[in-house]
């Protein structure tokens, strides 16, 4: 429902701001240009689930062979002590805990081609286990049809969890934005490597215990403070080991340990398929299809989000958003220096490819050295887009009701914005 709200408001907000342009300011190009960004989003959005369909068949033809083999269910075992207290939905030792597990990894290393559809696999995964749970719910309860579809339609808690860590964006080689620094002319495009792994990291932190707290779900046990603490002492040695780099090895040890990595995995599902015996290729293609059909599927969602997004840029509501905010902040006396970069930030959960314009703006206005483009880049490597990932992930399995989920992914954004700012006086400012 909350999902319907905004949707509804960013058309409605649009139309008003555009109304106001035209009568008041004369502005006779505002309709116009909201028209043909509906045509534009719409094309966007298409193409955007055209260009999944290779990469969601490559991956979940990969994942097939990785099930089939038992290597997602070694996985899963082996995270079971933890997963059971982040997602104590979910059966122990059940394959989807792997799925959960590949998604993740994916995203931290900056690798979305492969997270999309190893996160449909996990949503897909979890969907089956809420709809066993509903089966054997209405043959205790006798549930009418209505209800029946009605919980079907619904996030379940599990659901919830997985995609407040996907819009928290927790990366550890920002390598896209890294490059986009360097084409802009940075002098050191590695230089908001430790800061963006920091806000992220804050983002995701804030993300789970938001969650936690709205699933009633305990943190303070032995395991998972053992978790949490080990993840900070990663992250604080994954940045001290880069910070003894110089730029230059910096970008090559992080872009080759992705792909590396990346490598890895697929050998290793395909050895580990071959010595279970089992007909690898036969297996690939079976995924494979699946993911031809998940692709399919996403278009309406896609195009529901895209289109409501672009409108609302179109119409200069976004633009009035910023100003807003510039003027409240100036009012109360605090420093306006991030101000000019808080578009990738309202833009971020909104839509990647436009964050990605804004951010590239934003180093060419002011420059990719500047306060602003430095703070830009963390903003975009800070979170994810969480309304593209709602309308991906949720709209692949026909869920309508997203429950608390639209209020946590915010709120972990938000938590990012915030870090990033504090992060970026304390390292630029």
């Amino acid at each position: 429902m909350v999902l319907n709200y905004i949707w509804v408001a960013f058309f409605v907000i649009a139309f008003v701001i555009a109304l106001f342009r035209l009568l008041v300011m004369g502005d006779f190009d505002v309709f116009p240009a909201m028209m043909n960004s509906t045509f534009e989003s719409s094309k966007t959005a298409f193409e955007i689930s055209i260009g999944l369909t290779g990469v969601l068949s490559l991956w979940l033809g990969i994942m097939k062979i990785g099930e089939k083999g038992g290597v997602v269910n070694v996985i899963a075992r082996i995270l079971a002590p933890v997963f059971s207290r982040l997602f104590p939905d979910i059966p122990k030792g059940h394959p989807v805990t792997g799925s959960i597990f590949m998604n993740i990894a994916a995203n931290m290393l900056g690798l979305d081609n492969a997270a999309t559809p190893l996160g449909l696999k996990a949503m897909e995964q979890m969907d089956e286990i809420k709809n066993e749970e509903i089966r054997a719910k209405s043959e205790k309860m006798n549930l009418g049809e209505e209800e029946v579809t009605r919980l079907k339609a619904t996030a379940s808690n599990p659901m919830i969890m997985f995609l407040v860590l996907n819009t928290s964006g927790l990366t550890l080689i920002p390598v896209s934005i890294m490059t986009y620094r360097a084409q802009m002319g940075a002098e050191q495009p590695t230089d908001i490597f430790i800061p963006i792994l920091l806000a992220t990291f804050v983002a995701t932190i804030a993300g789970i215990i938001i969650t936690a707290i709205y699933q009633k779900i305990n943190l303070f046990n032995r395991t998972m403070m053992l978790t949490l603490g080990g993840a900070c002492a990663a992250v604080g040695g994954i940045i001290w080991g880069f910070s003894q780099m110089d730029p230059d090895t910096m970008n090559k040890v992080s872009t080759s340990t992705a792909t590396i990595l990346l490598m890895t995995i697929i050998t290793g599902f395909i050895v580990a398929g071959v010595r279970k015996k089992v007909n690898v290729y036969d297996s690939f293609i079976e995924g494979a299809k699946e993911g031809f059909q998940t692709a399919v599927r996403i278009i309406p969602y896609l195009v529901a989000i895209l289109v409501a997004i672009g409108v609302f840029r179109a119409s200069g509501a976004m633009e009035l958003v910023i100003d807003g905010l510039k003027w409240c902040i100036n009012i109360c006396g605090i420093d306006t220096a991030f101000v000019d970069a808080l578009p990738t930030a309202i833009m971020k959960p909104l839509s990647g490819s436009g964050a990605r314009g804004m951010m590239v703006d934003a180093m060419k206005t002011f420059g990719a050295d500047s306060f602003v483009g430095r703070l830009a880049c963390i903003f975009q490597g800070s979170t994810d887009t969480t309304f593209y990932i709602l309308a991906v992930y949720f709209g692949a399995v026909n869920i309508k009701y997203t429950r608390h989920a639209v209020t946590a992914g915010l709120l972990a954004d938000l938590a990012g914005v915030i870090a990033a700012i504090a992060i970026c006086y304390l390292f630029f400012g």
